[in-house]
């Protein structure tokens, strides 16, 4: 995936993390590319705190496509995925990540938020204690005010 498909589905993905928040849920969203990087498989937003974006997508598109297939498409999220997600992609098989804002850089923006406890541990530090090497971009420069900005609206009114 080219760095002009991914500023086009971070930008996908950050409408649907603001569909979230008109929800009233977290502003999270999170595409499944396929391996032509160009169709979208699955879109997923946040649920709540324990069913994040990345993680149910996952675990449909664990359901829905062998592994062999998974590996070559790509998790698009609009944030870091947390611990539970990005092993949850591990799990599933999804071989590339695409992320617009970093976990740390989330914190900045929720501060010791109680519906938001974010973990310090970066999703390439998840994927280096595995077994298979899932490939990582992010955080895009060109797309992360965009998605700090909708955080910023959404954290400053809880």
């Amino acid at each position: 995936m080219n760095l002009d498909q991914q500023i086009r589905h971070l930008r996908h993905a950050n409408g649907i993390a603001r569909a979230a928040m008109e929800a009233g849920h977290h502003p999270f969203g999170a595409l499944l590319v396929a391996p032509d990087g160009e169709t979208v498989l699955l879109e997923q937003r946040n649920v709540d705190s324990v069913n994040h974006a990345e993680a149910v997508l996952a675990r449909e598109a664990a359901r829905l496509h062998p592994p062999a297939y998974l590996w070559d498409c790509t998790l698009v999220t609009t944030v870091e995925p947390c611990a539970m997600c990005a092993g949850t992609q591990y799990w599933a098989h999804i071989g590339t990540l695409v992320y617009g804002m970093s976990e740390r850089a989330l914190l900045e923006h929720t501060g010791n938020h109680a519906e938001n406890p974010t973990l310090d541990l970066p999703c390439r530090e998840v994927f280096r204690r595995g077994q298979k090497h899932v490939q990582v971009h992010g955080p895009v420069p060109e797309v992360e005010e965009e998605i700090a900005a909708l955080h910023r609206s959404f954290w400053k009114q809880r």
